[in-house]
């Protein structure tokens, strides 16, 4: 059985590389496999599964951190740089940037949208594995969606399943953006409805992965798109249950967290394995190794296999180190002086692989959901709620663990200041790991923390990426988001 879930999972993510909304969202699949020979048993849907996320870690294993992270202005050049970098850095994105162009998240959802459509019919021994399989296709699509409603508002909805060249809604128009996120939501209440509770699977969907995603949507429905109280306790009731969860709890030890995979404080990660897929945007961040002098190889300086394209602005570094007692900052990045090169050398700790044979190798899990996650939300959520109380507990039982005090944040705090510090803490429990941008815009300040952004409010849809040029020129249906 599981030699021949390898050969279908092969034939399927061979299958999926064609299918599926290239840049004009049209799909021009020639292909012998048909529905006919892969969607005959349980294994087929499981095979199915597999490979939706091995496109889902495709697709967001460098996008992640540019549409999460570099714009947020904490960023800079590394050792170098380039257009595709710099521009993200100064907010002057155009329509032909790489990252403008969303046919990789649309693939994914196509992913999803052939499981949706042909897992129902598929005979399981029982119904709980197929539940499974169809609630992490509603989870996977309901990511994307998610995401691409916040990267370029306005989108096309498609969901069911492309196939073939000749079938109907291949040149879609984007749907008002409230459509986009109304569909996020059908999908997140889809996937938990389905999620068996005993599933604890942290590289796949679980009932917690579905909730802290539940959060992060809630809460941006609650504070960008006017949601209200309802979104503010829709949140709250999906964060409240991960942290009631005993399945996951705070580690002690912060470096734990990236240095042993799949541990209780992850709810929901991308595994990078060897021999699957390796790489991403964490190979930007470390030295190359012909830049450092032999004895500080790995010693302490991590190096890297090509160019260092990106790091931590001086400002954000200071602000990272501006407390001795936090345990985190050496953890998030390291410097250290080469003295016969004469040079000052940065890198990121988090993500940066296994050294083997002189070679590095880029297998760390991306993390994109963790139960420090669950706490910072919910302090979010209870601030503004109004139970300042709670809100502080919840911040200061992270505190703890970063700066091994007790009460660290007092609980006399207003509405305003204890955002600020949960806006500190974010930038510094999160470095590297594609939330700030997101931050920023949630809590209303991205027109004075980012400095290319300070004056720009009033530009339209300066907060969007533009739609990229091959979508434009192929799809007479897609226009150009205003302003951009």
């Amino acid at each position: 059985m599981k030699n021949r879930i390898s050969i279908v999972i092969c034939m399927i993510i061979g299958l999926f590389a064609f299918q599926a909304c290239h840049d004009k969202l049209n799909v021009d699949s020639k292909s012998a496999i048909t529905a006919n020979s892969m969607w005959e048993s349980e294994g087929d849907a499981i095979a199915a599964m597999y490979g939706m996320y091995n496109r889902m870690r495709t697709t967001f294993n460098s996008t992640y951190a540019f549409w999460g992270e570099y714009r947020s202005g904490l960023w800079g050049p590394g050792l170098a740089t380039n257009a595709t970098y710099s521009d993200v850095f100064t907010n002057e994105l155009t329509s032909s940037h790489t990252h403008a162009n969303w046919q990789n998240l649309y693939t994914t959802i196509n992913n999803s949208n052939l499981i949706l459509k042909y897992t129902p019919g598929i005979q399981f021994t029982n119904d709980a594995e197929k539940n499974k399989v169809l609630a992490n296709a509603h989870f996977v699509r309901a990511f994307c969606y998610y995401w691409i409603g916040r990267i370029w508002g306005d989108a096309p909805i498609l969901l069911n399943g492309f196939e073939s060249g000749e079938q109907e809604d291949l040149y879609p128009s984007r749907e008002p953006a409230d459509q986009v996120f109304a569909q996020v939501a059908a999908d997140l209440e889809a996937a938990y409805s389905l999620m068996p509770e005993n599933v604890t699977d942290r590289n796949m969907a679980s009932r917690a992965a579905i909730n802290l995603l539940r959060a992060d949507y809630f809460l941006w429905m609650a504070k960008v798109r006017d949601g209200g109280s309802s979104a503010l306790n829709s949140a709250k009731t999906a964060v409240d249950e991960v942290i009631n969860d005993g399945n996951y709890v705070l580690l002690t030890d912060f470096r734990d967290v990236f240095e042993s995979k799949l541990n209780q404080e992850v709810v929901f990660a991308w595994s990078f394995l060897m021999d699957e897929h390796t790489g991403g945007y964490p190979a930007d961040f470390l030295v190359p190794l012909q830049y450092v002098s032999s004895q500080y190889v790995e010693n302490p300086i991590k190096v890297g296999s090509h160019q260092q394209w990106i790091f931590l602005t001086d400002e954000y570094m200071n602000f990272l180190s501006n407390d001795d007692r936090d345990k985190r900052s050496g953890v998030s990045f390291e410097t250290f002086f080469d003295e016969q090169k004469n040079s000052t050398f940065h890198w990121i700790n988090k993500f940066s692989g296994t050294w083997e044979n002189s070679t590095r190798v880029f297998d760390s899990d991306i993390i994109v959901y963790r139960y420090a996650d669950a706490l910072l939300l919910s302090a979010e959520v209870e601030n503004e709620l109004g139970n300042t109380q709670l809100a502080v507990s919840r911040l200061n039982e992270l505190a703890k663990r970063a700066y091994g005090v007790d009460n660290f944040y007092s609980s006399t705090l207003s509405k305003i200041d204890l955002d600020k510090k949960i806006i500190d803490e974010r930038m510094k429990e999160f470095v590297a790991e594609g939330k700030i941008w997101w931050d920023f815009i949630r809590f209303g300040v991205v027109f004075e923390k980012v400095p290319t952004l300070v004056g720009r409010s009033g530009e339209q849809n300066v907060l969007f990426w533009p739609v990229h040029n091959s979508s434009i020129n192929t799809n007479p249906n897609i226009i150009q988001t205003p302003g951009l």
